[in-house]
This record gives structure tokens, C-alpha cells and sequence, in this order.
């Protein structure tokens, strides 16, 4: 004999806008989680979308962030030369 209470908050589903659709409607049946179910999966690829975009945009910003370092180096590197012609003018 199981005299345990479930604990409220772990009775959430990992998917509630489906569970939603499926308790809301019954009679609805297919039609109205496959309408939920295509309108979450548009979400979810505007999202991958939007996260490619911003992983672009890290590896660009990655990439100038190391050409500035390079060219700063060289830029010191080539101080004393020019320090050196300016004291021959």
C-alpha cells in the first residue's frame, strides 16, 4: 500500500503548451497538437536561428578581437624603427 502524496511541483510536464492543447481540447484530438506542435517547432527554429546568428557574429568578434592584437603587436615592433628615423631627420 502507497500512501505517498505526489509532490505538486514535480507534476509539471517538460511540455505544457502541448499538455495544455491536449486537456483544453479533447475532442479536438490531433488537429489542434499538431497546430501546437508545428507553432513550437517554429519558435524553436527561429531560436536555433537566432543562436547561429549570435555563434557567427562570437567567431567574428573573435577573429577582429586577434587581427587588433596582431596589428597592435606589430604596430609596437615597429616603434623603435620609426623612432629611429625620426631622430636621423
Amino acid at each position: 500500500m502507497n500512501d505517498h502524496i505526489p509532490d505538486v511541483t514535480k507534476m509539471i510536464q517538460d511540455t505544457p503548451r502541448m499538455q495544455s492543447a491536449l486537456l483544453d481540447a479533447p475532442d479536438a484530438g490531433f488537429a489542434l497538437l499538431w497546430k501546437v506542435g508545428c507553432k513550437i517547432e517554429r519558435e524553436l527554429n527561429a531560436a536555433n536561428a537566432i543562436i547561429k546568428q549570435q555563434q557567427l557574429l562570437d567567431e567574428e568578434n573573435l577573429r577582429l578581437k586577434e587581427r587588433i592584437k596582431r596589428l597592435e603587436e606589430l604596430l609596437w615592433l615597429s616603434q623603435p624603427v620609426c623612432e629611429a628615423k625620426e631622430a636621423k631627420l
